[in-house]
């Protein structure tokens, strides 16, 4: 069952950051994060080596509105990206029937180990049950991505199954760790 984000329109606040959508100016910052090796690869794309790699994805995330801008309050700038996009529980019979979403996210690495991917996550888990209505999420990592893991234990997701997942960018498979979390489950332990 789909349900179109658009975040166009959205604005969240945490305590460190504000989560909304791209701007056009935002180029500058996203190349910052984007060109540093090791951080898109641990997401399955490659690092950006030219500002018109990240002008062309800084344009997707525009076009397709299922992106947030990670703005870290105090430097004020975007130091990351959490989108909402389809998931693997799609072609899940399991979950035929429900209405799933996947999270994504990136961090610029020197922002790694402040808890601001979980800060960020919980914001938009809470908009993705409360305002979409969403009955489930999903996440995943490669599952040589141990930060990635540890982030998605904080937030409850609960371990499902491991598939292999082609990275067209990338041109290889990864072993790939998925998880869910169930808006019934989080509305029972509110």
């Amino acid at each position: 069952m789909g349900v179109v984000v658009d975040v166009s329109n959205v604005v969240l606040e945490t305590g460190r950051l504000i989560l909304r959508y791209w701007h056009e100016n935002d180029l500058a910052d996203l190349f910052a994060y984007a060109s540093v090796p090791g951080v898109g690869e641990m997401a399955g794309w490659p690092h950006h080596r030219t500002e018109e790699d990240s002008r062309e994805i800084l344009k997707s995330f525009m076009e397709k509105k299922d992106v947030f801008a990670i703005v870290h309050k105090e430097d004020k700038k975007v130091i990351g990206s959490l989108g909402v996009h389809e998931s693997w529980a799609d072609d899940d019979p399991e979950y035929s029937g429900m209405c799933v979403k996947e999270i994504g996210y990136v961090l610029a690495r020197d922002y790694w180990g402040q808890g601001l991917v979980p800060e960020a996550a919980r914001a938009v888990i809470k908009y993705c049950f409360d305002e979409l209505q969403l009955d489930a999420l999903t996440c995943g990592h490669f599952v040589n991505n141990y930060r990635s893991q540890r982030v998605i234990e904080k937030l409850g997701f609960e371990y499902v199954k491991t598939i292999q997942l082609k990275s067209q960018a990338l041109g290889q498979v990864f072993d790939t760790k998925c998880y869910i979390l169930f808006r019934e489950r989080m509305t029972k332990e509110a």
